[in-house]
Formats: C-alpha cells, structure tokens, sequence
C-alpha cells in the first residue's frame, strides 16, 4: 500500500513518539469484518451505522464478546452487502469502535467511531463471521508540517467556500473542531473527503492513500469538484426562487389591478365579460325568435350563478355552443356550369356519365337559383374518386367542406347528440360540422354510409332519417342545443360501396349516382395526370430524375392491379418511387428507366395472370358483380355417372345462386328436346355444376343463364366455339329476367377481351347508357327468353 508501512519512515510519514499507549489505542490484531455498500468510512468519523440483523447478528456479537468492541468496516464493490463475499471487499478499511448497538425490528443501529486505517494481511474465515488479520497504518504525528502547511490551508479555503453554499457543511466542521484541530493534516484530509458526494470508488482511493501528501491532493481535487456542484445547485434554486417569486408579484399585481379597475369602474368580472362576449358575437346574426328567447333566458340564468359552480359551466358552455353557430349565415354559391365542369375535368379523369350528372344537377340549381335540400349518394367500388368527388362539389360550388365517417358508427347521440345532463355532453356531428365551418350551408360529405351499426344506444340510421329529409331538416333538433337549427341549405353527399344493406327509408331520401370501375385508358390517364406526380412529390424525386413509359403503367394496371379503383394502383406507383429513391441514393445516375422488361425488379411477379376464358363441354363464362367491381365467372357442367339421376352443387354458393342452379337444371332437363338435346339425357344423369373458385363465397340473381347453358352445352355434348360471355336470370317458364352491375361487367368482360355477350333484354336502357368508349367494339345481344339465348349460343346450320 503506497509507502505508508510502518517500517519505511521519511518527514511525511508518521513518527513513533515513545509514550505510553491508551487502551484505546491498542489495536487488535484480529478483527471481525463488516461490509458497506455506499460509501467507505474514515477514521475519526462518528456516526450511526444500519445493517440487516439476520446476516450480521453474529459478526456485532462476536466483536463485542471480544473485550475491545473493534470491528473492520470495509468497502464492497458491488450493491448488495447481503452477497458479498470476501472477494467484493477492497483491499483496505477502517478499524471502528462500536460504542452502543440498538436492536430496530429487523435491523441493528451501531454507534461506532472510526479509529485507524487497516489493511487485509489475510483471511481468517472466509464465512460469516468475516475475519481478517489486520496490518494498521497509524498516524500520531508528523516531523516537519511546514511542507504539508500549503495543503492544509488550501483545504481549509476549499472547506469555507462550503459553507455559504450549505449550512449542513457548518454543522459537520463545528462538530470536527470539537474534537480536532486544524492542525492535524491527517484528520483534515479524511474529515473533508467525508463532506463530499463523491463517488464510492473516489472516496476510497482517499483512503487507500496512507501518504499524507497524496491523500491531500485526491481530497482537494473532490473538494473543488464539491464546490462547482454546490455552486451549481444554489443557482438552480436561486433561478426557481426568482421564477416563483416574480410570478407571485405578476400574481399579486393584476389582483391589485383588477380591484382598482373595478373601484374605478373601467373594469368586469369575469362573469360580466362572458355575457358581453357572447351578446358581441350574436350582433351580425339573424337568429330566430325561440333561439333568442333560450340564449336570452340562459344569460340571465348565468347571471345569478355563483362563477365556481357546476352549474354555470355547464350554462357557459351551452352558451358558447350557441352564439357560435352560423344562424342564417351562407356562403354565396358559384353556379357557373364552365367553371363547375373545369374543376370537375382537372380533378378527375374518365367518369364522364358522373361528371355529367354532376353538372345536371347543379344546372338545376342554377336555374332555381339556389341548390338546397338536396341529398346525392355516391356508390361505387373502392378506389374510384367518390371521396375527392364531394370535395371538388365544394369547390365548384365555392363552398366550406366537411367530412366525416359514418363507418361502424353504432351510437345515436353522434348523430343528435347528448342531452345536457350528462357530464361531458356535447352537440351531435352536424352541429359541430357546422360551428367549425362557419356557414350554414356547407357541403357536408358522409363517408361509408353503408357501413352504419346500431347497438343498444340506438340506431344511428334511424337518426339519420330526419337529418337527410328535406322537408325534416330545416327544423333539425339536436339533443344538446335543444332547439331548431335549419340545415336544409346544406349539401349532403354521402358515400357507399354497395347499397343492400343501407335502410331502404334512407336510400328512398337520397338521389343514387353510381360510378363504376376504370377501364385500363382511364386507369392510365389518371396514372399520368394525378397519381405519378403526387408519388414524386411523396417521395422527394423529381421529375427529371424517373421516366415510366406508357407500357410499364399499362402493365402495373394488368399485372398488379386490376381492382376497380385506383387506390392499389398508387400503393404500386409508391413502392416502384420508393425503391427508385433507393438505388439514387446508392449510387444509380438518373435519370431512372421504369420499363415493361424490368417491372419484375420493383414490384416483383405479377399478382394476376392473363385471364383466358376456359372452354369445352359444359363450360360457360357468366359475368358477376362484386363490390370491387366486375368479375368473368366460368360455370362448369359435367355428368360424373349415369347409375342414377341426381344433381350436385359446389363452389360455396350462396342460397340465391342454388335456387338459381336449381331453376336452371329443372327448365333444361324438361325442355332438353327443344334445344336439340336426347330428351331423357338427365333421366339416367347424375350431374355436378361448379362454379371456381371454391374458397371465394358468391351469391346473387344473375348467373340462371350462365347455369342453363352450361348444362345445356352438356346435354348437347357439344362446346362454345368462340368467346362469348353472359349474365341475366332465368325463370322457369324460361323468361330471362333484367340484373344489375351492367357496367361493372361489360368492363370486366373487356379486361379479358371478351367482345360478344349476351345481356337480358331488359336492360338494354342499361347498355345504351354507357359512355361510348366503353360499348366501342362490343357485340351485344339482347334476350327476353331463354331461346333467343340458346339460338345465339347454339346457331342452326345452315
């Protein structure tokens, strides 16, 4: 250890002054060992010491047994005391003198008195009770103390500028003048490295120095980083004193103000300043009588309320929802039908027949001067533009939007709100959609309408029926405001993607404009014009720095999204950007060549494969309706023995499309002769019809003469010899009867280049309404009986 052995002696170490010992001072040279976990102990340190009972009840008692009350407390390098073993203890601690022990609960309380460094000579056990043989480094007195003079006075300055940062400081050097002088280097150096909050680790470094010299220097050293902490300390303290004591004076000084302004008689309450507040927005408004009569008695109810009662919260906010209200304020309506159609044409590509519609109906408003009570319900697949459709309405129209979700909505008062005595009431979205526009005749837009709930708080489609009737609306009474507001100035567009499960009194309220999926032109238009430039943007590339051609959009379009919409198609468009902005950033020159041949390397292989149309006998390709748009179907017809009559169903169809399969296979088997097939064929026939692919449900009422004519087709023995498709519902008298979807179909039909179908004859109107790029190259017949199918299918020779 250092230099500090007994037997090597120079001016700096202790001197043997040749008198005689106190008892105290005869050390023993065994002693039972203690372990301390935060910080070492000095000598000449005094204080209280806490340990658990259970671990260290024998240690305390057998050092006290031993006549001389000395044990060796010693610092561990880890946390837990409990643990140590005598590999954790540091090489050097201090022999203590425990003056009193006090047993608390489970915890023993030793008053000892720190005597002199010792240091492990060696092991006597290695277990509980902890024993060491002790080599002690005493410290007397030095011969020359004029050298170590400079450090003693320099820890002495360190230790007064302490003191005004900290009056416990003055409390620990009272107690160490009482007891030392400052004169003894020794005792000053421990005594200081104990004021400090140095680490463990450093603490016991000073007192593993036994040179004086050294130790004076380690504990000058913490003592000056003590100083800059304490510093630190008090001018964060006197920063948040002076935070909280000019914030009492602000405090203090507006009270002052507000009594003097109110003395002087310049100055409100704060109940005052609300009524005033409120009576200063109604000022431009017309408001109708019994809204006036209610704003003007809640203002004179909150006039005698006590400012800190519950009470009058809930009036002051119930006021503050009605003076903010827009009643009788409009927004003037622009009804210029070229600018409507502009904003309509910059928007959106393709929809022609909806844009179309869409300025018909403004047209009206045009000349009636006004559009108002209406109620416009947009139905379509995902993805096809029926959101920003409502919001270019607003913006041909010059009016504030607002849009909201109806999707899985399940409680009535979103819709006519709370009543006010509830805790947390608040206005329906209607009310609120109108506070937050400022007009009383926005463009309200209604997301997935289709997808409302209901549940035990009511049924919010119910709620809606007074909402979205004109002849309803204009006396609109919400829960919470609980009186009339009009809304039939504003424009509702609602949304769908399909219409069964809307109520049929809320559909019978709303004027339907369906718009179908794109076509692949349209797709690709609105690829160039809207998609890839706002994925550029997305992605921080510009344009100079990707080229996708024509045909690489036209191959994303088939390959990897076919949906309707064109929401997959931009998810397709951002994955191809994002992993060109990664081979830019890894060194790639642009600009960046997007072609058909490497597609593969952005998007990987395609998702859908060229359809082709399956034929032979008994198979025929129907046309069915989804609501992701239009789907070929292909209906497949065999006979799987001949032992007995019978007839099986497969491909997980739905009750309609069975009873569908069943009128089919019933009209055919009795009419077999008629269409030029054995009579008695189904007689000994036990036929399958499925319909691919088995693990998608399908269902609905236009495959009948799909069905029929693949087990006519069977019958017959004979195949379709071109690509023709079909769709319509048979009765079993034969009729074919109109179905819907007839756009989504005629697409779908296109997409896999089918050009010849057969529609019922009843929705012929359907067809005629098309847009012409879409009828353009389509060979339509029309049927209004199960024959003219047959004959178009199966032609007679001539």
């Amino acid at each position: 250890m250092d230099d500090g052995n007994r037997s090597n002696q120079n001016n700096d170490e202790p001197v043997e002054s040749g008198k005689l010992l106190r008892p105290a001072d005869v050390l023993p040279g065994m002693l039972h060992i203690l372990p301390l976990a935060n910080r070492p102990f000095f000598p000449a340190q005094m204080v209280p010491l806490v340990v658990d009972r259970d671990p260290w009840q024998r240690t305390v008692e057998a050092a006290v047994e031993s006549g001389n009350h000395y044990v060796g407390l010693i610092l561990i390098r880890g946390d837990d005391p409990q643990a140590a073993g005598p590999d954790d203890f540091y090489p050097m601690g201090t022999a203590s003198r425990i003056h009193k022990v006090v047993q608390v609960e489970d915890k023993l309380q030793l008053f000892v008195e720190g005597m002199q460094r010792f240091s492990i000579d060696s092991w006597v056990s290695r277990e509980r009770p902890f024993v060491v043989r002790a080599q002690y480094f005493p410290e007397s007195g030095y011969k020359d103390m004029q050298e170590l003079k400079a450090y003693t006075v320099a820890v002495i300055n360190t230790i007064k500028e302490l003191l005004p940062l900290n009056p416990l400081y003055a409390e620990e050097l009272k107690y160490f003048l009482n007891r030392f002088g400052p004169d003894d280097p020794a005792r000053l150096a421990d005594f200081a490295a104990s004021l400090t909050t140095s680490d463990k680790h450093e603490l016991q470094e000073v007192l593993e120095k036994t040179h004086i010299r050294e130790r004076m220097e380690k504990v000058l050293v913490l003592l000056k980083k003590e100083v800059e902490v304490a510093k630190a300390q008090m001018q964060i303290h006197k920063n948040v004193e002076e935070s909280m004591q000019k914030r009492q004076r602000e405090f203090l000084l507006r009270e002052q103000m507000k009594a003097i302004q109110k003395e002087l008689g310049i100055a409100k309450d704060d109940r005052t300043a609300e009524v005033e507040k409120f009576r200063e927005r109604l000022k431009d408004l017309t408001i109708p009588q019994e809204a006036q009569k209610r704003i003007d008695d809640e203002i004179q109810k909150m006039s005698v309320l006590e400012v800190g009662s519950p009470e009058y919260g809930v009036t002051r906010n119930y006021l503050d929802w009605l003076t903010q209200l827009p009643w009788a304020k409009f927004s003037k309506d622009n009804l210029d039908l070229k600018h409507a159609r502009k904003v309509l044409d910059r928007d959106h590509d393709g929809l022609e027949d909806v844009k179309d519609r869409i300025v018909e109906f403004l047209a009206v408003g045009s000349m009636k001067g006004e559009v108002a009570g209406s109620i416009l319900l947009l139905v379509g697949p995902p993805g096809v533009g029926k959101t920003s459709i409502g919001r270019s309405i607003a913006q041909t129209l010059g009016r504030k939007f607002y849009r909201f979700s109806l999707g899985g909505m399940r409680d009535e008062a979103e819709i006519k709100g709370h009543r006010r005595t509830y805790i947390g009431a608040m206005p329906g979205k209607f009310i609120q959609a109108i506070k937050d526009v400022g007009v009383a005749n926005p463009v309200i837009m209604l997301d997935e309408i289709d997808k409302i709930g209901a549940s035990y708080h009511g049924d919010p489609a119910s709620a809606l029926l007074e909402v979205l009737d004109p002849e309803q609306n204009r006396d609109f009474l919400d829960h919470y405001i609980d009186v009339r507001f009009d809304l039939s100035k504003v424009l509702f567009v609602c949304t769908a993607n399909q219409l069964d499960t809307i109520p049929g009194p809320l559909l019978d309220r709303m004027e339907v404009i369906r718009l179908s999926g794109y076509i692949t032109s349209e797709k690709m238009a609105i690829a160039q014009h809207h998609l890839i430039p706002r994925q550029l943007e997305k992605s921080g590339l510009k344009p100079g720095q990707l080229k996708i051609d024509s045909a690489a959009v036209r191959a994303i379009i088939e390959g990897y999204a076919r949906e309707a919409g064109v929401r997959n198609l931009e998810k397709r468009l951002g994955q191809v950007m994002r992993k060109v902005v990664v081979k830019i950033l890894n060194g790639a020159k642009p600009p960046i060549q997007v072609e058909v041949k490497n597609i593969d390397e952005y998007l990987g292989k395609p998702v859908f494969q060229p359809e082709k149309p399956q034929s032979g006998v008994g198979v025929v390709t129907g046309l069915a309706w989804t609501p992701m748009g239009g789907a070929t179907l292909d209906v497949e017809a065999t006979r799987v023995h001949q032992a007995t009559r019978g007839f099986k169903l497969t491909g997980q169809l739905g009750d309609v499309m069975k009873e569908s399969a069943e009128i089919a296979y019933s009209y055919i088997s009795s009419h077999c002769k008629d269409y030029g097939a054995k009579a008695d064929f189904f007689e000994k026939a036990f036929v399958h019809l499925h319909v691919p692919a088995g693990a998608t449900p399908k269902d609905g009422p236009s495959a009948g003469v799909t069905m029929a004519t693949a087990l006519l087709s069977l019958a017959r023995d004979k195949e379709i010899a071109r690509a023709l498709a079909m769709t319509g519902e048979i009765t079993l008298t034969g009729q074919v009867l109109p179905v819907g979807g007839i756009r989504e179909k005629v697409i779908a039909a296109r997409r896999v280049k089918i050009d010849e179908l057969i529609l019922p004859a009843a929705n012929r109107r359907d067809f005629d309404e098309l847009p012409e790029h879409i009828r353009k190259g389509i060979k339509v017949h029309f049927a209004s009986h199960y024959k003219d199918v047959a004959k178009i299918v199966f032609p007679r020779k001539k």
